[in-house]
């Protein structure tokens, strides 16, 4: 997702990101050497410059969210970059506190949704599951039932068999379906990603987004006549999704068909 968001590349192959620009993370379990491969596999998968990459690693050894000095370090840094999303994995490496007092972390989330309002950034915070089977996936998460219903939109990864199954929650919107994922890479072991193996569903997908996602994946300008064919819609309502898409600077027509804009962004280091 911060590669995603840092790029302006479809987050999984699929989801389209609307509003690309710097992101930063920050991965206490990763030495900074794991981190810079893991991004890099993700460019090579996606074939992008990881040197011209809109990401921002914390290198510092720790980050703890619940010491002021770290709180007023990590507010400079987001005054600084200014980035879309801000993501920090796991959240029981940021903190000291007990996760099952409702005090010590409802103070915790607090300043969390502060930063998120002052900086106008997105935060993504990644937290364990309990082993316990629970009828909803969000009541497994470990810790205070505060955590879970902090979240604006929740995400849970679990295992099926040899596959990945994402299932969404969000506070203001009807979800889609689980998503079904796997791990792949190139024969040679490189580029490791996950890929979305469920079929894409029309009914849960805009017609821009698919629109945006065919033109994204194809490597010459197509025609209105090829997208159409590709995503079996009607004539009329994908030259107005197409106008919108050009309204908005992400598509141009060009003399030999229809081509995505290309998203520039500064060099970062990663």
């Amino acid at each position: 997702m911060a590669v995603s968001i840092a790029s302006g590349t479809p987050c999984l192959g699929r989801f389209v990101v609307k509003d690309p620009g710097p992101t930063l993370v920050f991965l206490a379990e990763d030495a900074i050497g794991a981190v810079r491969a893991r991004l890099e596999a993700l460019c090579a998968q996606r074939r992008l410059d990881i040197d011209g990459l809109n990401l921002y690693a914390i290198t510092a050894s720790t980050v703890r969210l619940d010491l002021e000095a770290d709180q007023q370090r990590l507010n400079a840094t987001l005054s600084a970059l200014r980035p879309r999303l801000l993501l920090l994995d796991p959240l029981v490496r940021l903190h000291r506190l007990d996760e099952n007092s409702a005090a010590d972390i409802s103070k915790l989330l607090g300043f969390i949704r502060e930063m998120q309002r002052t900086h106008d950034t997105a935060i993504a915070l990644t937290h364990h599951a309990s082993k316990k089977h629970r009828a909803q996936p969000g009541q497994a998460l470990r810790g205070s039932s505060d955590l879970h219903a902090f979240g604006d939109s929740n995400a849970y990864l679990a295992r099926r068999k040899q596959r990945i199954v994402l299932t969404l929650e969000h506070r203001c919107a009807k979800p889609p379906d689980p998503i079904e994922m796997e791990l792949v890479s190139r024969p040679n072991g490189s580029a490791t990603h996950l890929e979305i193996v469920t079929p894409l569903n029309a009914d849960t997908t805009s017609l821009a987004d698919r629109a945006l996602v065919f033109l994204q994946h194809s490597s010459k300008p197509l025609t209105r006549t090829a997208i159409r064919n590709h995503l079996k819609v009607n004539n009329q309502r994908l030259g107005e999704t197409l106008t919108e898409l050009n309204r908005q600077g992400l598509v141009l027509q060009t003399p030999k068909g229809w081509v995505p804009l290309d998203n520039h962004h500064e060099s970062a280091t990663t």
